[in-house]
């Protein structure tokens, strides 16, 4: 069997003798073959345009400020020490409860000071015995010296005495007082009303006077809250004030408002009594202080506390959902379809985040669409379907008429609700009272 069988027939000869007598024959003869075995495949159906919802940015009135951080501190706070030296013999109070303004809180043993006082008191009396002794003396020397029976030296004499024992009474007096000052402070109060912290000394050890601290008392409404701001902000305002955009904040009240550790809204207020009068050298901050009531006793020195300091006046700004925003190498972007309808990249420059919506300070105008959903099925380049969606509003969030529903984005009427955009570092949109500018 021959190990390369072929088929010869009459067509194979035929084709032989032409390619043998011409080259070109050969040439033309294998287009022939080539076109004989492909097969004809039909036109592929073109896919549709993905498609994406868009959004337009909201136009609003938004509040540009400062965020940081800071601590409560008591307004007042008393470390309480005896002002006399004794054994302590009774408390009055629980430990942790809330006290009063002279409110009793400790008793010293008061037997020794009450015998001191009696002992002043006595010897007050003896004095006052002297001077009437004297006084009368000095009136009989002085009749006798009327009547040239005695001498000016006795006179002189007598007299020197009677006002050497007044002024001993004086001294006596004040012996007395001091004794009675004693007396009073075995019984220690409350300076202040506040919260009142754990006893550091029970009864029947010995208190020494203006060195054994006691106990501490703290008040707690009103509250301060201590916090900083940086140079370059300290720079901004102050320049604010001359331009005469916003009153100086040290002859004005201005607000803040701030948020407890567990809160994610800025719902308390706070009104700034006090800015230092220089910038730490350690820091590069400027330490300021808000007063802030505190009624219901929940806020407490030491508590840690995030702040809006607001800066300027309101202004308008875009604002767009923040899952519409990426990232590429700390860049943030957005993909905005043109009116040909293809996705285009942006760079967009980005300020606060409120309520799930984000401030667009540079890179977008109002009447960008921005893509917000479907951004897995965008590349740049291609031609989408776009439907436009609404942004939902914080108050309309909740309410079923605004479910966000999409529509054509062709069908929309896209004017633009204001040209002006946002070119501010932290803002809220939210028209609150201003702390370093009114509105």
């Amino acid at each position: 069997m021959p190990i390369f069988p072929f088929r010869f027939d009459v067509s194979s000869v035929v084709i032989r003798s032409l390619v043998s007598r011409s080259p070109r024959a050969m040439v033309l003869l294998a287009g022939v073959l080539a076109t004989g075995c492909q097969k004809t495949v039909p036109p592929s159906k073109e896919a549709p345009p993905p498609v994406v919802s868009v959004a337009v940015p909201v136009v609003e009135e938004v509040q540009e400020f400062e965020e940081t951080t800071g601590r409560l501190v008591a307004r007042e706070a008393v470390e309480i020490r005896s002002r006399v030296s004794g054994y302590l013999d009774r408390t009055f109070f629980v430990d942790g409860s809330n006290v009063q303004e002279d409110q009793p809180l400790f008793e010293i043993d008061a037997r020794p000071y009450a015998a001191e006082l009696a002992r002043a008191s006595a010897n007050v009396e003896q004095g006052r015995a002297r001077v009437d002794r004297l006084k009368r003396e000095e009136e009989r020397i002085r009749k006798l010296f009327g009547t040239k029976n005695t001498t000016q030296a006795d006179l002189d004499l007598v007299s020197a005495d009677l006002a050497e024992a007044r002024a001993a009474v004086d001294g006596l007096i004040a012996a007395r007082e001091i004794a009675e000052l004693n007396l009073e402070f075995t019984k220690i109060s409350s300076p202040i009303t506040g919260r009142i912290s754990r006893r550091l000394v029970d009864p029947g050890n010995l208190v020494k006077a203006d060195e054994t601290p006691l106990v501490t008392v703290m008040s707690l409404n009103p509250i301060y809250a201590y916090f900083d701001i940086d140079e370059r902000t300290v720079l901004r305002v102050e320049r604010l004030i001359r331009e005469g955009k916003i009153p100086s904040p040290r002859d004005s009240k201005y607000h803040v408002s701030f948020a407890l550790a567990d809160e994610t809204e800025f719902t308390r207020t706070g009104e700034i009594d006090f800015l230092d009068n220089h910038i730490s050298a350690t820091t590069g901050t400027l330490r300021l202080r808000a007063t802030v009531d505190n009624d219901n006793l929940l806020l407490q020195p030491g508590m840690f506390i995030r702040l809006h300091v607001p800066i300027g006046n309101p202004h308008p700004a875009l604002l767009i959902p923040e899952e519409a925003l990426g990232s590429d190498q700390g860049q943030r972007y957005v993909y905005v379809v043109n009116d040909e309808d293809v996705v285009t990249y942006r760079r967009v420059k980005i300020g606060l985040l409120k309520e799930g919506r984000r401030v667009i300070e540079e890179g977008l105008g109002p009447e960008d669409r921005v893509i917000v959903s479907g951004l897995q099925r965008a590349r740049v380049g291609i031609k989408v379907n776009p439907e436009l969606v609404a942004q939902k509003s914080p108050e309309s969030a909740a309410s079923p008429a605004s479910g966000g529903e999409s529509v054509p984005a062709k069908s929309i009427d896209r004017k633009p609700e204001s040209s002006s955009t946002g070119g501010h570092k932290a803002i809220e949109a939210k028209a609150t009272t201003d702390v370093l500018g009114r509105p």
